[in-house]
């Protein structure tokens, strides 16, 4: 398995800080959920390299981001589960393995958000300015 920089745990750590603290800031104004794909990836790449104290760490992370978004507790760590489970198996031996973890999980994030928020159009805009900047980040940084 290719080495990369979710497997530092203390890139991981700084990573979670940055994204909760970006996450607790750019609520005040708008609706924002950045670097949700980003921290999905950590999800699986922790699970699958079978770092716990990482994977504790992405947990408390999505925990913080759901509560100050307005969602149910640990419905994203689960969401990011179910993906890891049923839906990445399926493309596991594809290069774009990565890519496709982060578009997967803001689609099971649109469902989310339609259940709990009566999805609106502005939703679906954040929801795809936030997917680019995902993409982006993991195709340079990671």
């Amino acid at each position: 398995m290719v080495r990369n920089s979710l497997d530092n745990p203390v890139f991981i750590f700084f990573l979670l800080v940055f994204a909760v603290s970006i996450n607790f800031l750019a609520s005040i104004h708008f609706l924002v959920i950045i670097f949700a794909g980003i921290i999905s990836t950590a999800f699986y790449r922790t699970l699958k390299q079978r770092y716990y104290y990482s994977f504790v760490l992405v947990i408390i992370a999505f925990l913080f981001i759901e509560l100050n978004m307005g969602l149910k507790p640990f419905s994203l760590s689960l969401l990011s589960f179910f993906v890891y489970l049923f839906i990445i198996p399926r493309y596991e031996q594809s290069h774009v393995n990565g890519y496709l973890y982060i578009i997967f999980f803001y689609i099971g994030l649109a469902i989310m958000w339609y259940i709990f928020f009566n999805f609106d159009t502005i939703f679906s805009y954040i929801l795809i300015v936030n997917l680019i900047i995902d993409l982006i980040i993991f195709g340079i940084f990671l």
